[in-house]
């Protein structure tokens, strides 16, 4: 199994966070793996993503043209990778600030409605979580004790007492999705 992965959205809203603790909790479950950040130099708003590359086989190189799932977070990354999803790929989008929906027919497309949840929760912070939760819950590439552990390792030990915030976070995603259907 290997699952090659593209997280793209703003800065500031945890695409390398969530990217990193994906690649840390693979890393404790005795998996191969690669995090390859990418991002502007801007700190918040700018473009960032990350390709994560989760194998229980040897990773041969970190670069990657296309994908086995897209986890988009704003209108820019939409618009740039939604095209390199492999076929029957998935792609899952937080459609807060989505103009323009995917389109693709010939990929899996869900939508998860994170930024709204965070915002319900009152913790704007683990958006990212959720989106994660909604990502594990169709491909279970770790086991959540993993994840706990990815979490202790990627957090600063000042921010271990998010730990239980995050993890209620990425049980919310598993409930988020929903399938979109691209018609004509």
């Amino acid at each position: 199994m290997t699952e090659e992965i593209i997280i793209a959205g703003f800065g500031g809203q945890g695409v390398l966070s969530m990217g990193k603790i994906l690649a840390y909790s693979g890393v404790m479950q005795n998996k191969e793996v690669s995090w390859m950040p990418s991002y502007g130099p801007e700190m918040r708003g700018g473009t960032a993503n990350v390709t994560v590359i989760v194998s229980d086989e040897r990773i041969s190189s970190p670069i990657l043209n296309a994908f086995d799932t897209a986890i988009i977070l704003n209108q820019q990354s939409m618009d740039k990778f939604e095209k390199t999803v492999k076929p029957g790929g998935l792609l899952i989008y937080d459609p807060n600030g989505i103009t323009h929906h995917p389109t693709r027919k010939d990929i899996n497309i869900y939508s998860i409605e994170a930024a709204d949840e965070a915002g319900k929760l009152g913790l704007s912070k683990v958006f990212n979580m959720i989106v994660l939760g909604g990502f594990l819950h169709l491909k279970p590439l770790v086991a959540p004790e993993f994840i706990h552990k990815g979490l202790e390792k990627s957090l600063p030990a000042r921010h271990h007492k998010l730990i239980p915030d995050n993890e209620r976070a990425i049980d919310i995603g598993k409930g988020l999705l929903k399938p979109l259907q691209v018609l004509n």
